[in-house]
């Protein structure tokens, strides 16, 4: 059954996730409530090896093995480095990932209508900069940002717990600065850690997504593999 809705209001901010939502990353498998993300694609790039072992990752974070989401991706950024991540391969990797289909002509149409934007994700600070430069996207918020030397090995990193639980904590600090309430606001995205995003606002649209999100979202949109297109998302945003 869709959530319901107490009241319609008009649509002043709107949420979006990244990785399987507005980009293309051709990923479908998931493993327990994890779901497909760019780590993933950077680890399939960097081999078999370095593949398996991000999957062990996965395997811990859905047996409750990490005490939070930063642990998760300190384990994950170590392999990147065993398996030799360079700028210039990780840059290749964040540039090759498509849109999908009819996202930027969206996102042009929301500007147009005076709707604010705001993307969150648990993926690259990298991934996201580029998204907010071809989409004007207002705020920007992702979970890891890598740092690297003249020589272009991966040297640091900056880490924010904006997935999962934490999503919602930067969706609340972005409605409150706007002075927003949950019923002015629309959340999209795909994957079972956009449930509590879903949660928190007054209408939700899965777009191709999960089972477990589409259980809470207001809409749900289910279209063929290779024939996505985001502007279906039009019709539910007045």
């Amino acid at each position: 059954m869709a959530k319901k809705r107490a009241k319609r209001h008009k649509v002043r901010l709107i949420f979006f996730d990244m990785d399987g939502t507005i980009f293309n990353n051709g990923l479908t498998d998931s493993y327990g409530n994890t779901a497909p993300s760019t780590w993933t694609i950077l680890a399939k790039h960097l081999g078999k090896k370095a593949l398996k072992e991000e999957e062990k990752t996965k395997e811990k974070w859905t047996n409750k093995e990490y005490k939070g989401y930063l642990d998760w991706m300190e384990d994950t950024i170590k392999i990147h480095r065993k398996y030799g991540l360079t700028k210039d391969f990780f840059y290749k990797v964040i540039n090759s990932i498509p849109y999908f289909n009819g996202v930027k002509e969206t996102f042009f149409e929301l500007r147009k209508r005076g709707i604010k934007l705001c993307l969150i994700s648990g993926s690259f600070k990298e991934l996201s900069e580029r998204a907010q430069r071809d989409l004007k996207i207002n705020h920007a918020f992702a979970a890891c940002e890598y740092f690297f030397d003249e020589r272009g090995e991966l040297v640091h990193w900056n880490l924010l717990p904006c997935d999962y639980e934490g999503k919602a904590e930067f969706m609340r600090l972005v409605m409150e600065e706007h002075g927003l309430s949950h019923e002015d606001c629309i959340f999209v995205g795909d994957g079972r850690n956009d449930i509590p995003l879903a949660e928190f606002v007054g209408t939700s649209i899965a777009f191709n997504g999960a089972k477990e999100l589409q259980a809470v979202t207001t809409y749900k949109i289910n279209q063929p593999k290779g024939k996505e297109d985001f502007r279906v998302i039009l019709k539910y945003i007045n």
